[in-house]
């Protein structure tokens, strides 16, 4: 509402200040007073001008020069149009708006504030937030390691090196621009107070869900020892069958054909003239290969200092990319672009491309992925596992991603324990593993019994554990809770207890809200100058045939009766009875009579009231 305000807002001119400022202050804030006619003001009813919003190009230095001017002016205004504001509107205005302005105007003019530090990262919301394990997995040789990475100082670096073929070494590292490491290879330690934030409920559903007992770990090596000798002779060695779309490209990686870099522009920071090539190598490619994207608005975004992006290399210029934008407050990524030029397609370089971005994001403790993908998009984005059910709420990122028209919000959710340019290879050892796990376990049980002569005997039931082998196939009975056992057990845990509780009153409060509303369409579909046939039943006496035609007959009054006694437990059913007045209406009326017109002029009214009411969805 605050932003709003000040891109809708007309400054006092410099010459209203001489009283109450100094000469230098004057002088300044003449100059910020010239710059917002020409990039804000005068554009917006010149058309020839292109024009800017106040709020995303002046800073600090206007922002303190007419806050308190604008914060007045505001408070009047609010005021003088108490009256006439709907109730909700004016207690948002007039008691949480006034708080949140004194609460701001307190970090505007604090020398320390955080919301002047553009290296302020808060902790991201709960629903982005990373938990680990404090177990050790039981498997040393095929496993997903978790990434422990210390905050980013403060020199300014503008390229990160994601790519272990370039650095002469497997590790992953972040590098700044003297060529330190700031970063260390994915190990989880087995337990320590750094890495054992985890809840009453979240240790309980581990304690269900992990198995009781493991595959040896003797076993495991033996079989990857087989399989590592395998995979070094023979043709699968040469020519593997269904390798992954990436492997090719981590070959060249490994090479050090291929290298990954994140670099983006900083206003606060020296870039150095290597990578302002590289950002113009990466708006060419985005250019060539988003033809329908306007050029201005891509060259915009990835020399933003807000947006970053993750170049693929080769022979030192860009071949493709992925340009982004954090929203460290948020929990979740925003792709804006993502191209790979046409010379170097179908070579699996986009996947690596993600599979990089992706273990880029999870080191900075963000788990989700959200883009707009045309219909030519979807199908990569879909093998990348993006989806369009978006799983995170609206309120976590409207008003913060960018909006294209023509295109699909898709959504991706990181899981922190997979190290994605590894995934396709070690998901195959396991596969591997397990297949051999099988033919040990097949090689075991291939003993054939004798059948059962229980039954012969007059036996009609026997216990399944009773049957020979049946143990050494692996079978176990299943365990089942009772009823009052599963209560105690909800009832003893207060996380469980707590979200149970949360969710109930949230429904109640979300029904007597609707109800509200519903109440308030009644109130005004009443008033409304077409609703006077409608507002009690059809008297016999005066139209005899009425019922004769009309089976199922419905009014204003009725709804309202129903209304109070707590019919409508649904908004369907409320719709529903309304919509059927309309329709017996023009039913047993012609068109051209006075009563058909009543109930067109009234039904648009009905819907338009419902729709500003949130309650229409057609």
């Amino acid at each position: 509402m605050f932003l709003h305000c000040l891109n809708h807002w007309n400054f006092e001119a410099p010459s209203a200040r001489r009283q109450v400022a100094t000469v230098d202050e004057v002088s300044a804030y003449k100059i910020n007073y010239t710059r917002w006619l020409v990039f804000c003001h005068v554009p917006a009813f010149c058309d020839s001008l292109p024009h800017f919003d106040t709020t995303l190009v002046f800073g600090r230095t206007l922002l303190r020069a007419v806050f308190r001017s604008v914060y007045s002016q505001l408070m009047d205004k609010c005021h003088s149009e108490r009256d006439r504001m709907p109730p909700e509107k004016r207690i948002l205005v007039l008691t949480h708006f006034p708080k949140f302005l004194c609460m701001l105007e307190t970090e505007v003019f604090a020398t320390n504030s955080p919301i002047w530090d553009p290296d302020f990262k808060p902790e991201p919301p709960s629903t982005a937030t990373v938990t680990m394990e404090t177990k050790s997995p039981a498997v040393g040789a095929v496993k997903f390691e978790k990434l422990i990475v210390p905050a980013a100082e403060k020199g300014g670096f503008t390229t990160v090196n994601v790519s272990p073929g370039f650095a002469g070494f497997g590790k992953k590292q972040l590098r700044d621009s003297t060529g330190l490491s700031v970063g260390e290879k994915r190990t989880a330690p087995a337990d320590g107070p750094s890495c054992s934030r985890i809840s009453a409920s979240e240790a309980k559903k581990r304690r269900t869900v992990e198995p009781v007992e493991d595959v040896p770990e003797d076993v495991v090596t033996k079989i990857v020892a087989t399989l590592e000798g395998v995979d070094m002779i023979g043709p699968e060695a040469v020519f593997p069958e269904n390798a992954p779309r990436d492997e090719a490209a981590k070959q060249e990686e490994k090479q050090g054909i291929i290298q990954f870099h994140v670099v983006g522009n900083s206003l606060t920071r020296p870039v150095s003239k290597q990578v302002v090539l590289w950002l113009i190598g990466l708006q060419n490619v985005f250019s060539h290969q988003l033809p329908k994207m306007p050029k201005e608005y891509i060259t915009r975004m990835v020399f933003d200092a807000k947006h970053k992006t993750l170049a693929l290399m080769k022979d030192n210029r860009p071949i493709g990319g992925i340009c982004f934008r954090m929203f460290q407050t948020q929990g979740f990524s925003e792709i804006v672009f993502c191209a790979v030029t046409s010379s170097e397609q179908v070579k699996g370089y986009g996947s690596h491309l993600m599979n990089h971005l992706k273990d880029y994001h999870i080191r900075q403790n963000i788990t989700h992925f959200l883009t707009f993908a045309d219909e030519f998009a979807i199908g990569y984005f879909r093998k990348q596992g993006f989806s369009k059910d978006i799983k995170i709420p609206r309120s976590m990122y409207q008003g913060y991603i960018k909006d294209y028209e023509g295109a699909t919000l898709m959504h991706c959710e990181l899981n922190s324990r997979i190290v994605y340019t590894e995934f396709t290879a070690v998901v195959r050892k396991q596969k591997k593993i397990l297949e051999k796990l099988i033919e040990m376990r097949q090689e075991d049980v291939e003993k054939v019994h004798p059948g059962l002569t229980c039954f012969k005997e007059g036996v009609r039931v026997i216990p399944v554990e009773s049957i020979p082998g049946i143990q050494e196939t692996g079978w176990k009975p299943v365990a089942r809770n009772t009823r009052v056992s599963r209560v105690t057990e909800e009832c003893n845990d207060p996380d469980t207890l707590y979200n149970m509780f949360k969710n109930v009153l949230n429904a109640v409060c979300f029904l007597e809200k609707q109800m509200m509303m519903v109440m308030m369409c009644v109130f005004q579909v009443k008033n409304h100058s077409a609703a006077w046939p409608f507002l009690k039943p059809v008297d016999k006496n005066e139209v005899p045939d009425y019922y004769d035609h009309i089976k199922f007959p419905m009014d204003v009054k009725t709804m309202s009766d129903r209304l109070k006694a707590g019919y409508y437990t649904i908004r369907r059913l409320f719709i529903a009875d309304m919509t059927r007045i309309f329709t017996n209406c023009r039913l047993y009326n012609s068109p051209d009579t006075e009563y058909y017109r009543c109930a067109t002029a009234l039904e648009k009214y009905f819907q338009t009231r419902m729709r500003e009411q949130g309650l229409w969805d057609k």
